[in-house]
């Protein structure tokens, strides 16, 4: 059973989006730009909201999302902190109008590892000062790391020893 999330932490995504060619083909290219952590950030909802056009890039923000933090992922948050680049993982969805949609934000790679066995794309951004000392934090209340053991090998062959 899955407890609730212990703590919500509400974010921004910010998604760029470039037009490559690939294959005779114009295709778009999306990337994740940043994550922006704070109670009062613009674009609340969760609409596409332009920031940015260039002649190679398309911006958007989507607002409205929330970092989830449950106990019984700790570890995964200890892995990804202790990491060589600490990441927040945005799983999106692609809508059929060719945009890509942030659906959550998580610092779980394992969640993000099975998003990507689907039909969903991950995109990884780093984590903003704010919610890496909220997780930091939730890590160190929260987990308990398995105390290894070594197993007894079990005796295949059939014979008894005396």
């Amino acid at each position: 059973m899955v407890a609730g999330p212990r703590v919500s932490i509400p974010v921004a995504v910010i998604l760029g989006r470039r037009t490559v060619a690939r294959g005779g083909w114009n295709v778009p290219s999306w990337h994740a730009v940043g994550v922006v952590a704070g109670e009062n950030l613009p674009g609340r909802d969760t609409r596409a909201v332009p920031v940015l056009k260039s002649d190679d890039e398309e911006q958007f923000l989507w607002g409205g999302l929330n970092v989830e933090l449950y106990r019984d992922a700790t570890e995964a948050y200890w892995s990804n902190l202790v990491g060589r680049q600490p990441a927040l993982f945005i799983l999106c969805s692609h809508k059929e109008d060719g945009m890509l949609e942030p659906r959550s934000v998580t610092a779980d790679m394992h969640e993000a590892g099975s998003s990507m066995e689907g039909d969903d794309q991950v995109l990884s951004a780093a984590i903003p000062a704010e919610v890496y000392h909220q997780l930091e934090r939730f890590v160190v209340e929260h987990h308990k790391p398995e105390v290894k053991r070594k197993r007894k090998r079990t005796d295949w062959t059939g014979s008894k020893e005396d």
